[in-house]
């Protein structure tokens, strides 16, 4: 099972856990290292997320995966609020960040290149817009592997 279908397959199976105490579900990072895999949730609200927000999922969720059992082998569980400069996971989450810095690496190379950083311009389809200094990219949504975006503090 590819690392996408992973996340997504966590994603469906902790969502309704975490919608049920209030938050969001930001997204589902699987980082699969040998002996030390990391199950990284990152979780959202309205009010924001204190670190008694993410005590109160991970026990929740710690106990759906005790269930489950989705993950063979052992792993370490971590919630955690996206923060400012937040993970994007799903092609709807970008359009709030219209006009922020974003950094993208691609899981292969487009026009010659993995990694792009500039301004978010939009959606256009299943891509995402990126212009980096005079030339505009449209980066496939299904081939980005990471994107964070750097907020403009002012």
């Amino acid at each position: 099972m590819s690392v996408v279908a992973r996340q997504e397959e966590l994603q469906t199976l902790l969502e309704p856990s975490v919608t049920a105490l209030g938050y969001q579900l930001w997204g589902v990072e699987f980082l699969s290292q040998g002996k030390h895999s990391v199950l990284r949730l990152y979780i959202d609200a309205e009010k924001g997320v204190t670190v008694d927000d993410c005590a109160r999922v991970s026990e929740q969720v710690s106990g759906v995966l005790d269930v489950e059992d989705p993950i063979a082998g052992e792993y370490t569980l971590e919630v955690s609020s996206p923060g400012v400069d937040r993970l994007l996971f799903r092609l709807e989450q970008y359009p709030a960040y219209v006009g922020e810095l974003l950094e993208v690496r691609l899981r292969r190379p487009f026009e010659g290149r993995r990694n792009f950083k500039g301004e978010l311009k939009g959606i256009e389809g299943e891509d995402v817009v990126v212009q980096v200094d005079d030339h505009e990219y449209l980066l496939p949504g299904g081939a980005i592997e990471k994107a964070r975006v750097y907020p403009r503090i002012d």
